[in-house]
């Protein structure tokens, strides 16, 4: 049968609209149950405190619970492997951070690969780190620092969440820097007991982590790994003014799997930029030293690839290895 002109052109025009229509309908109706923001750290750790607050801003401006579900281990390669292999309909999403680009790089047999198997959705915000001793520990000054760890080879050691970590790399950058050896104990749970304990002498630890207890004495800070100092820890001097040349930075984001629909993506980065420009939730990242970091997806996805081609470099160029 053939069709009239008018009729022909209306019904390829209706279908033309069909995708654009099913979009529209998968982004109003999302979500429509509880969706998992999965953590790649124990809770109490600052990616799970960022979670948490990103979460709840989430909760009340989607109208679902965004539960977040700790999965620590691995240098966060579990909870990514979780987000890799999950259904992608926007139900399961990974709180990303700097880790993964140096995962890239660190290991090199993983079962996935994160720039092609992670949709970018959204930037958090960037987050300096602060190398912070034990008050056991008797120097006040990274000068002295250094001297007291090169006069005790072997016996200084530094925390973190696992090999390939920030904590790790910032570390085992600190090392190559400095000339000074310090012994890597790797965590799959919370290091900061021991180093309150005086068990561990230091860990370079995202100020979210650590602000408090610096705060209230129970922690020594001695440089923020930031280029200049910081309006969240004046009175703490950059890692720079002692150490020419270090800086070293970390940041958080949202990830989901693979194909989920752009459409989901688009309303989750549109509600992370609104959390991201309320005064509240940007006061509370202020205090843990946080600078918001709103993007679009496709920014976003150019962040993480930039920050794993640079982190590639200062990782062969440091010799850092997994241990």
């Amino acid at each position: 049968m053939k069709l009239p002109r008018r009729t022909f052109l209306h019904l390829a025009a209706g279908g033309a609209a069909l995708p654009a229509l099913s979009r529209i309908a998968t982004a109003q109706s999302y979500p429509s149950r509880p969706v998992r923001m999965i953590v790649g750290y124990p809770a109490g750790n600052s990616p799970d405190i960022i979670a948490r607050l990103m979460s709840q801003w989430l909760s009340e401006r989607l109208g679902q619970q965004f539960v977040v579900e700790n999965r620590p281990g691995a240098s966060s390669n579990n909870a990514t492997d979780a987000v890799v292999r999950a259904t992608p309909n926007g139900y399961s999403l990974l709180l990303v951070t700097q880790t993964n680009a140096m995962n890239a790089t660190f290991y090199e047999n993983l079962d996935f690969n994160f720039i092609r198997d992670i949709a970018s959705v959204a930037g958090i915000g960037a987050v300096s780190f602060v190398m912070v001793v034990s008050p056991l520990v008797p120097a006040k000054t990274v000068p002295e620092f250094i001297t007291y760890a090169k006069a005790n080879p072997g016996k200084v050691s530094f925390g973190s969440s696992g090999a390939g970590t920030a904590p790790h790399i910032f570390g085992a950058l600190f090392m190559s820097m400095t000339g000074v050896h310090l012994v890597h104990v790797p965590y799959r749970g919370a290091y900061m007991p021991d180093l309150l304990a005086g068990q561990m002498q230091v860990v370079f630890v995202p100020i979210a982590q650590s602000v408090e207890l610096v705060r209230t004495g129970n922690l020594r800070a001695l440089a923020v790994t930031a280029a200049k100092r910081l309006e969240v820890m004046p009175d703490v001097p950059s890692m720079g003014e002692f150490v020419p040349g270090y800086e070293a930075a970390g940041w958080y984001g949202i990830g989901a799997p693979k194909n989920t629909p752009a459409a989901i993506v688009d309303k989750l980065n549109e509600a992370t930029n609104g959390a991201l420009a309320d005064p509240k939730l940007k006061a509370r990242l202020a205090d843990l030293g946080v600078r918001p970091m709103p993007m679009t997806p496709a920014k976003f996805g150019k962040f993480i690839a930039d920050e794993t081609e640079k982190w590639a470099r200062v990782i062969r160029a440091a010799n850092i290895k997994a241990e």
